[in-house]
């Protein structure tokens, strides 16, 4: 059985200014990586759904989603934020990003794919339930796993976080779901300035020193991800795949490469395979050097539907 590629061209539509990071190209590099290593064709491509209001409204509030659809410009751009603007093709975008983990989430749960990559911008996991922030408006894998327990019933599900920033919306949109486990590795002293006082049972925030490198990237995950996982036994694994954590990637400095991404992705399938049958549904977060990008998805891909 082939995996899932969603994706939508409404995508690419969305910009937030010239020189801004966050940019259309980001996702036709993964794309194009995709293609030309032969990945794609392990793949069965899906155009992602316009997300509707009951489903952002699990992991949103009403207000907020009324908010931003009434904030919408219909030329120009807009600030919701200092660094996170809306264009006219911003809110179709982010519809068209949310509602692709709700479609990952109703075929993976329906056995007509193992795992599913959501190829989507705008990013989500700085988006909480009332504000939008860093580059996100809805939080993607919030509405998907939201829309898997509200939806499908499932009773336990865990979130994957390896982006170099702390997901501080999901953070705040699970806090206090007991269904929810949120696994989290991030660069200590970057935006949003959260995490490290955000642990319990089912937050596990480890924080790194700016250039801690692969090695303690992988002792991170292994001593504290792997127990907290095993201990949960998720139904469904969700991954908020930020690649920014890159040497080459600028926003942060972790100091990680290629090789570390599929590290951890293997080890996020042997867990899979342990406690769900494999089911995973991964979605695109950060990543801003294009080149490095694009490796760094594509090694990723290449694990999670078993092409390595």
């Amino acid at each position: 059985m082939l995996s899932a590629y969603i994706t939508h061209a409404d995508c690419t539509r969305h910009d937030m200014g010239a020189g801004h990071p966050e940019c259309p190209e980001r996702l036709a590099a993964i794309h194009d990586r995709l293609l030309i290593s032969g990945l794609l064709d392990y793949m069965v491509p899906h155009d992602a759904p316009l997300a509707t209001a009951a489903q952002l409204a699990r992991a949103h509030t009403m207000s907020y989603v009324r908010e931003l659809t009434a904030m919408a410009p219909t030329e120009g751009h807009r600030f919701v934020d200092p660094d996170t603007m809306m264009s006219p093709h911003t809110l179709q975008a982010a519809l068209r990003a949310a509602g692709a983990a709700v479609l990952a989430t109703d075929l993976v749960l329906a056995g007509e794919a193992p795992t599913a990559f959501c190829n989507v911008r705008p990013p989500g996991h700085h988006a909480t339930r009332g504000a939008a922030m860093g580059f996100c408006f809805f939080n993607n894998v919030a509405v998907g796993m939201r829309h898997a327990l509200d939806a499908h019933g499932l009773k336990r599900v865990a979130l994957i976080d390896f982006d170099v920033h702390h997901g501080n919306g999901s953070a705040d949109i699970f806090r206090d779901d007991e269904r929810v486990l949120m696994c989290s590795i991030f660069e200590q002293g970057l935006y949003p300035f959260s995490g490290e006082d955000d642990n319990s049972l089912r937050m596990v925030n480890i924080g790194l020193p700016p250039r801690s490198g692969g090695d303690a990237f992988r002792a991170a995950v292994t001593q504290h991800w792997l127990p907290a996982l095993d201990a949960f036994a998720p139904e469904l694994i969700y991954v908020s795949a930020g690649f920014d954590g890159h040497r080459e990637d600028d926003m942060g400095n972790l100091g990680l490469v290629e090789n570390d991404y599929a590290w951890v992705t293997r080890r996020i399938m042997e867990t899979a395979r342990h406690h769900c049958g494999g089911r995973v549904v991964s979605c695109l977060e950060g990543g801003y050097a294009l080149s490095a990008l694009a490796r760094s998805a594509a090694a990723h891909v290449k694990v999670l539907i078993g092409a390595d």
